[in-house]
Formats: C-alpha cells, sequence, structure tokens
C-alpha cells in the first residue's frame, strides 16, 4: 500500500467514524469566522492581518481538513504565523469559546467532540508557541498573558 492510499484509508476511516466531511468542514470554518469576525476581541486581530477573506477561509479550510480528517491539504506553519500576533491567553479562550459553540450548532455529537478536541490542542500549542517566541517558557497549568499595554507579564 502507497503511503497515498494509506492516507486515504486513514481519512475514509476518521470519515465513517465521526461523519466529518469537506462540506462540514466548509459549513463550519464559515460559521465560525463569521463569529470571529463579529467578535469584539478576535475581530480586530483578524482585520488587521486579513483583507482579502477567501483565500483565507480556502487555506483554513484545508488546515481543518487536515487536522480532523487526516487528509493532508494543508501545508503551512500556523505557529510562525501566529507569533507576530498581540494575542494571549485571553484571546485563545475566546477562540475556542466561539470554536466550541460553532461546532456544537453546525455538527452532530460525535463531530463536535473530534473538533473541539483538535481545537483545544491547538490553542493550547499556538499558546506556548507564542509564549516561547516571546521568551516566555509556560510550566504545567501556566497562561501566557499581556497586560493591558500588550507588554509580556
Amino acid at each position: 500500500m502507497t503511503g497515498a492510499e494509506r492516507r486515504e484509508q486513514i481519512t475514509a476511516e476518521i470519515a465513517a467514524k465521526t461523519g466529518i466531511t469537506e462540506a462540514m468542514i466548509e459549513r463550519l470554518v464559515h460559521s465560525f469566522y463569521a463569529k470571529v469576525r463579529r467578535d469584539a476581541m478576535l475581530a480586530p486581530v483578524f482585520e488587521a492581518k486579513i483583507s482579502d477573506w477567501e483565500p483565507h477561509l480556502a487555506q483554513m479550510c484545508a488546515f481543518w481538513s487536515s487536522v480532523a480528517l487526516m487528509t493532508g491539504r494543508y501545508h503551512g506553519t500556523p505557529v510562525v504565523k501566529h507569533m507576530p500576533l498581540p494575542v494571549d491567553a485571553a484571546h485563545f479562550d475566546r477562540w475556542l469559546e466561539l470554536f466550541e459553540a460553532t461546532a456544537r450548532d453546525v455538527c452532530p455529537p460525535t463531530a463536535e467532540a473530534h473538533f473541539v478536541e483538535r481545537a483545544r490542542r491547538i490553542a493550547a500549542s499556538l499558546e506556548m508557541g507564542i509564549a516561547g517566541g516571546q521568551g516566555v517558557m509556560l510550566g504545567i497549568g501556566e497562561r501566557f498573558r499581556r497586560d493591558a499595554a500588550g507588554a509580556v507579564q
């Protein structure tokens, strides 16, 4: 069996177990980012970096396809892209709050659980990466915090 055939098999197994489809991923991504774009905390962060949303949404669909279904569609460096953003634990908490609510709205329970578990790992990984990029080594259970001016605490 080739690597591509093995990947297809894994994707099919996950899809069968969770009910996740590319169409569901697209609905989730588009619904989630519609909420993000209206959110008082997150919208300014995204608006400062994204002027054309269609390529970003397509990239996020590829990302979640890779994360949720192991399709390998996404080829990028999420930690590097998030490093310069002025975000901290509060932003990741809000991101997760919106993501989890969207997953509840869009997905059946098994798919929702699959997406949410991965979203929590992604948020923790990005937060740790951003903290490390700021010279902060987080201990177990520690969170990355900035003060009101954006300085690392």
